[in-house]
């Protein structure tokens, strides 16, 4: 015995949706668990990875896609992929309330984790420690957006501690100084750590004058003690100011 199923659906398990009402209709689509909020945060590029199906749908768990004169009509294109690309930006994904929770948490810890990577405290020219942001983010009772990157939202929130504590976004300049025998070696290891090399001067040791986030201090401290054995230096000469124009958390 055959059972017939109409063409127009299509069914799918494990699925993550991602819904919109546009035109008093509902359009969703079938996403991957998790992948959701890394294409929105820039993590993830490839919409193969996202997207279960390229298919809009009316409605996911009972399979039925929309129709192209309907997608036409709300969204101003048939587009498939425009049109997905729209409700997996601006659409509200369906999560439960546990999952949602889970997200957030995610999410209030990477922003702070950022935060640490790109400021300092101007006083003591050091970067602040993850947990620290992170209380100073509860104490100003900062509310997760989960439509929102987290490097935009990281930048929301170096503003709002301005108010509150010292703070601000810099590269620190440093001078390191290595020994002849481990210098070439050791800065290909620490190429991907610097933002800018300034000045570089090879004579009896390796010295270098460099831009670096401040998140990347105590990585590069602790790489040139361990494969110097203390006889490789690092010293914080000063901070050089991110332009406030500057909106961009690379």
């Amino acid at each position: 015995m055959s059972i017939f199923t109409p063409t127009n659906q299509i069914r799918l398990t494990n699925v993550a949706v991602v819904r919109m009402k546009r035109g008093g209709q509902r359009f969703e689509i079938a996403c991957y668990k998790n992948k959701v909020v890394s294409w929105r945060s820039g993590a993830e590029k490839d919409l193969d990875e996202v997207l279960q199906t390229h298919s809009v749908f009316v409605n996911v768990s009972k399979g039925q896609v929309a129709k192209k004169d309907d997608l036409s009509k709300s969204f101003g294109t048939d587009d498939i992929t425009e049109v997905c690309k729209q409700i997996l930006s601006k659409g509200e994904l369906q999560v439960s309330d546990k999952e949602r929770q889970g997200q957030l948490e995610t999410m209030f810890r990477d922003i702070a984790t950022i935060v640490a990577e790109k400021c300092v405290n101007p006083e003591t020219k050091r970067p602040y420690t993850v947990s620290l942001i992170e209380r100073a983010m509860k104490d100003i009772h900062y509310s997760v957006k989960a439509h929102k990157s987290t490097k935009q939202q990281a930048l929301e929130v170096i503003k709002q501690l301005k108010k509150s504590m010292e703070i601000q976004r810099a590269h620190m300049r440093l001078r390191l100084v290595l020994p002849a025998k481990e210098g070439k070696k050791l800065k290909e290891r620490l190429k991907p750590l610097l933002k800018v090399v300034e000045s570089e001067d090879f004579d009896e040791q390796l010295e270098m004058v460099c831009l670096v986030d401040p998140g990347c201090f105590r990585e590069i401290d602790e790489l040139i003690r361990c494969e110097t054995k203390g006889r490789g230096s690092l010293e914080v000469l000063n901070l050089k100011d991110v332009e406030e124009g500057d909106e961009k958390l690379e």
